[in-house]
């Protein structure tokens, strides 16, 4: 059956699902915004031939409310869009550090309605980019039958991570997406400083998480600190810039736990006590 599905924050992921919806036969009825006029809250109406209503309204004849404000801002816009939902209606949000205590208010007004937690485990750059890329992506989901279903609907692979281990659970995500783009931006400017082409590290990279997908982390794991060589993470740390190493000394660290080196040499190295 069609739905009809009600946006609430415009921005690229709530955008990327509902264009998802979209192709699947759903109807985008209502966007609504931080503000009316706001450029994000316009260009995604139009992208869906929705009116703009206020969040108050924007759950008003919807089978789907999708919630996706910035996160400081989604217990206010719960407690916003909470009187407009009708009997029987599901509501979602897609922030993948809270449950479902956040959107209490729905329940509250509304008995009868579902409410759940649908974080799609993916990067989503753009509307476009991001709803191409949720058909076989996984997703966290909290909230029973309903959210499973609608992650299903998406192509998306569920899985049930409970309200108080969704912080955890999204500081792993963090870690695998945004921490690996700043740690690439760390191997940007290490090679700008010695005249290496950033494109050279490409293959390398690629391969990389290839093996370590393939084989694990501990298994895939090379290099100086996985052979206790102290000495060339001595001269890495001498030649890096002082604004680089606390950086280094950190994922070094983590490489040697990982490879579950004690050598004594190495861990005094990679302490953190003398670091500039």
């Amino acid at each position: 059956m069609s739905r009809r599905v009600a946006l609430v924050g415009p921005g690229r992921a709530g955008g990327a699902l509902c264009l998802a919806l979209r192709r699947r036969g759903d109807r985008v009825v209502a966007v609504a915004g931080r503000a009316p006029d706001a450029p994000s809250t316009l260009a995604t109406a139009d992208r869906f031939g929705a009116p703009v209503v206020a969040p108050s309204a924007a759950a008003a004849g919807a089978d789907l409310v999708v919630l996706a404000p910035p996160d400081a801002s989604l217990a206010d816009v719960a407690r916003r869009v909470a009187p407009g939902v009708e009997r029987g209606a599901l509501v979602v949000h897609v922030a993948g550090s809270f449950g479902l205590g956040v959107l209490a208010p729905i329940i509250e007004h509304c008995p009868d309605a579902a409410i759940g937690a649908l974080h799609p485990l993916q990067s989503l750059p753009s509307i476009e980019a991001g709803a191409d890329r949720l058909a076989g992506s996984w997703a966290a989901v909290t909230g029973g039958a309903a959210v499973v279903a609608l992650a299903s609907d998406l192509g998306l692979h569920p899985f049930e991570v409970a309200d108080e281990d969704r912080a955890g659970y999204h500081a792993a995500a963090c870690v695998a997406s945004n921490h690996l783009v700043a740690l690439l931006g760390q191997v940007e400017r290490l090679a700008a400083a010695v005249g290496v082409p950033n494109e050279a590290f490409e293959p390398l990279v690629r391969a990389t998480v290839e093996h370590t997908i393939a084989l694990g982390p501990a298994r895939a794991l090379t290099g100086p600190v996985a052979r206790g060589d102290a000495e060339s993470v001595a001269a890495h740390l001498a030649a890096i810039p002082s604004a680089e190493r606390r950086a280094y000394l950190a994922l070094a660290d983590a490489a040697r736990v990982l490879a579950e080196r004690e050598d004594p040499a190495l861990v005094e190295l990679l302490s953190f006590g003398d670091t500039p």
